[in-house]
């Protein structure tokens, strides 16, 4: 089991998102706000 994270997958450098995907993920990852109230975790996307 351990070898399979230790190898380098072959197709590694054909994953290449657009940058359209790369502004959207991070603008999300801005916005969303995680709270922890009591033991709670409520997650609100503030924008």
């Amino acid at each position: 089991m351990a070898k399979l994270y230790i190898e380098n997958p072959s197709d590694s450098n054909t994953l290449k998102p657009k940058t359209e995907t790369i502004n959207f993920l991070l603008n999300y990852s801005k916005a969303l706000n995680v709270s922890v109230y009591k033991g709670h975790k409520f997650e609100s996307l503030i924008n």
